[in-house]
C-alpha cells in the first residue's frame, strides 16, 4: 500500500510557497511518480512578504523575491496556465489552454490573489493598484521611485500598514482610509490598535478612520487624481493602493462539488479536502492560504489563515499524508503566528487573537511602545501579541498550547506579571472593517451551502 502511494501521478495546483514546499517534500518522503505544478502566473514561486516591505522601500528589488529551492523536486511545471475546472470522478484538472490533466491525488494550494476595487472603470485609472503579485509591486515601486505628492492607501489591515509605513520612511505623504475605529482593529482588537493608530498619526500618515471611499476620481484621460470618501471630503492624490484584503481563488472549483466558497476549501485535520456534504475525500489534499481547518485548541471551528509559516507546515503535513497510509499521517496542529515590521514596531503574534473576549496587558506598558498582550476567552489563554518585545512570546505560547487558565499566572521572562484587570477584547465584526484579521475562525460547518435531499 505504501509503495503503491508513491507512485502514480500527483498534481499540485498553485505555484506558491506552500506548492513548492509540498513539491519538495513529496520527493523527500519517496514519492518517485510523476509530478506536474501548475500555475496561473509565468514566474516560478516567490516569496510574497518582501513586497510590501523591502521592494516598497528600495532595499530589495522585486527579481530578488524568487524562493529558493531545498531541492530539485523533478516536476513538470506549466506556469502562464490557469486551472480552470476539476473533474473529481474522472480524476483531471482541466487547464485554460484547453488541456487537461490526469491526477491519482491533488492538492490545491491556489491561494488568495488581492481583492480589487469594485468600479472597474475606476480601478483601471492609471494610478490605482493592489499589492499581491510580483508584477504589482515592480510597478509600484516605479511609482514610488517617482515621488507623487500623495498616496492614498484604502484599508488600514496589515498591508495597508505596512504600506503606509513604507512610504513615510520614503517621505512619501500618505492618506489612510479605513472603515473601521481604527488600523489593524480587526486582527487585533481594540487596545493594540490605539497604539498602531498613534503611531501611525506620529509619523504623519493622515489616518482617517469611520469613513470609506466612495469614488475615485481621474483627470478625464484616464489618470488617478484622488479620491471621494464618506464624509464629504476629497483626498487629492497621485497614486492609489486598494488594501482592502483577500480573495480565495476557488472561483475555478465552482462546478467540482466541494466545501469551496469565500472563506476558502474546507479540509480535515490531515489536509483532505471535504465535499459539499461534508464527507471526507481520499484523493484531494488542501494547503496554505486557501484552506480551512479545524483546530482541538479553538472548538475544532475551522481556522482560516494568511501567513508564510502556515502555508509551509501544511504543505509539509498534506505532501506526507499523500503518499502515507492512514496509520501514518499525522495531523495539522501548528499555532497560528504572523508578525509585521511597521513605524518602528516589531509585531509579533500567535494563536487567534479574534477568538477572545478578554485581554489583560501582561508586560510593558502602550506609552512605552513595548508590551505583551495576552488574549483569553471563557477562561482560557488563547493568543498573546508582543510589540517590540519578541523574546516573550515562546512563554506565551506554551501557555495557549497547554490551555492554560486566564489571566495567567506571573512567570514572564522580563519582569512579573503585571497586576492589571482583564480589560474587554473589544474585537469587532469584521463586515464594519476594510480589512479582514489574517487569522480568523470559520465556523464548523464545511460549507454554508445546505442542501436538502429528498429520496424520490
Amino acid at each position: 500500500m505504501a509503495d503503491d502511494l508513491r507512485e502514480g501521478r500527483i498534481v499540485i495546483v498553485g505555484a506558491s510557497l506552500a506548492g513548492l514546499r509540498a513539491a519538495e517534500t513529496l520527493r523527500e518522503e519517496g514519492f518517485t511518480g510523476s509530478l506536474t505544478v501548475v500555475g496561473d502566473e509565468l514566474r516560478p514561486p516567490y516569496d510574497r512578504p518582501p513586497l510590501s516591505k523591502q521592494v516598497l522601500l528600495g532595499q530589495a528589488v522585486a527579481d530578488a523575491t524568487e524562493l529558493p529551492m531545498r531541492r530539485d523536486p523533478d516536476a513538470h511545471w506549466r506556469l502562464g496556465v490557469p486551472a480552470t475546472g476539476l473533474d473529481p470522478l474522472g480524476k483531471r484538472v482541466m487547464l485554460a489552454d484547453g488541456d487537461s490533466l490526469p491526477f491519482d491525488r491533488l492538492l490545491i494550494a491556489t491561494g488568495t490573489r488581492a481583492r480589487p476595487w469594485p468600479n472597474a472603470e475606476e480601478a483601471a485609472l492609471d494610478g490605482v493598484f493592489t499589492l499581491r503579485t510580483w508584477d504589482d509591486a515592480g510597478r509600484l515601486a516605479e511609482q514610488r521611485a517617482a515621488g507623487p505628492q500623495r498616496v492614498l492607501v484604502i484599508g488600514g489591515g496589515f498591508t495597508g500598514s505596512e504600506i503606509a509605513s513604507a512610504c513615510r520612511e520614503r517621505g512619501l505623504e500618505v492618506t489612510v482610509t479605513e472603515r473601521g475605529p481604527a488600523p489593524l482593529v480587526g486582527a487585533l482588537g481594540g487596545t493594540l490598535s490605539k497604539l498602531a493608530a498613534g503611531m501611525q498619526r506620529a509619523h504623519g500618515v493622515d489616518l482617517r478612520c469611520g469613513v470609506t471611499v466612495t469614488a475615485l476620481c481621474g483627470d478625464g484621460n484616464g489618470r488617478f487624481t484622488g479620491g471621494d470618501l464618506s464624509d464629504g471630503s476629497h483626498v487629492a492624490a497621485d497614486v492609489c493602493v486598494v488594501a482592502l484584503g483577500a480573495v480565495r481563488n476557488v472561483e475555478w472549483l465552482q462546478d467540482a462539488g466541494l466545501a469551496a466558497g469565500p472563506r476558502g476549501i474546507a479540509c480535515d485535520g490531515g489536509c483532505r479536502a471535504f465535499d459539499m456534504y461534508g464527507i471526507v475525500t481520499d484523493d484531494v489534499f488542501v494547503a496554505g492560504d486557501v484552506s480551512r481547518f479545524p483546530h482541538p485548541l479553538f472548538e475544532y471551528q475551522l481556522l482560516s489563515l494568511e501567513h508564510w509559516g502556515n502555508a509551509v507546515a501544511q504543505a509539509e503535513v498534506a505532501a506526507h499524508n499523500m503518499v502515507n497510509p492512514g496509520p501514518l499521517r499525522r495531523p495539522h496542529l501548528a499555532l497560528p503566528t504572523f508578525w509585521s515590521s511597521q513605524f518602528g514596531l516589531n509585531i509579533k503574534s500567535v494563536g487567534v487573537p479574534t477568538f477572545s473576549d478578554q485581554i489583560v496587558l501582561a508586560q510593558g506598558s502602550l506609552e512605552a511602545r513595548r508590551l505583551a498582550v495576552v488574549y483569553g476567552y471563557r477562561g482560557r489563554v488563547t493568543a498573546a501579541v508582543t510589540v517590540n518585545m519578541a523574546k516573550s512570546l515562546e512563554y506565551y505560547q506554551h501557555l495557549i498550547e497547554t490551555a492554560a487558565p486566564f489571566p495567567p499566572a506571573p512567570g514572564a521572562a522580563d519582569r512579573t506579571l503585571a497586576a492589571e484587570l482583564p480589560l474587554p477584547s473589544d474585537v469587532p465584526d469584521p463586515k464594519g472593517l476594510s480589512h479582514g484579521p489574517l487569522v480568523a475562525l470559520t465556523g464548523h460547518l464545511p460549507d454554508r451551502r445546505l442542501t436538502m435531499v429528498r429520496p424520490g
